[in-house]
């Protein structure tokens, strides 16, 4: 689990304390957590995600935004994605732009510390957000990867676990080799 750093901290007190800090903190209703470090092998997913959506995306129809940019889940949520796309233009709850609103597609790498909640709290925060079509959740620890996708009965979840998946992303018009997410990666 990830370590939580302080808590009863109002919106605009964490606002004001998250600029002042060397690491990032999510913000969940009142409680500021401390986002983990990252593993070469979280680095080289990661950037393997980025070069793959950047070969594939149309970048005047989408903009792919990295961790270091907030994404407002709700007025007392506020999170850091690995990735994030956007349909169209970027769109704001601030005029400093740090709290993305229009999150599209989100991508979580997991880390031994956040593993859990990617799996569980963020993919239900993720799912109550109009915006979000897609979630990734890549696992850096096994050759593993959970897709969440948007339908219109409800969400649809599927899993690759085979070097040879491809991740079909028809929202994005675009695939994800599962071998090149994983490129460089060596599993013990």
């Amino acid at each position: 689990m990830a370590i939580q750093t302080r808590t009863a901290m109002s919106v605009d007190e964490y606002f004001e304390w998250e600029q002042l800090q060397e690491r990032k903190h999510e913000y969940i209703d009142g409680v500021v957590i401390e986002m983990p470090g990252v593993s070469n092998k979280h680095s080289l997913i990661t950037t393997n995600l980025i070069y793959l959506f950047v070969a594939a995306l149309d970048r005047l129809r989408y903009t792919l935004h990295m961790s270091e940019l907030r994404v407002q889940i709700s007025p007392t949520r506020y999170v850091y994605p690995d990735l994030t796309l956007v349909r169209g233009a970027s769109d704001f709850a601030d005029p400093s732009e740090y709290n993305l609103m229009n999150p599209f597609f989100v991508v979580e790498v997991t880390s031994p510390t956040s593993m859990d909640r990617d799996r569980q709290e963020k993919l239900e925060y993720y799912y109550e957000v109009p915006s979000i079509d897609a979630y990734l959740i890549v696992d850096q620890h096994r050759l593993f990867a959970e897709l969440h996708t948007r339908g219109e009965s409800g969400w649809l979840s599927e899993e690759f676990a085979d070097s040879t998946d491809v991740i079909s992303l028809k929202m994005l018009e675009c695939e994800l080799p599962l071998d090149q997410v994983y490129r460089d990666i060596v599993f013990e």
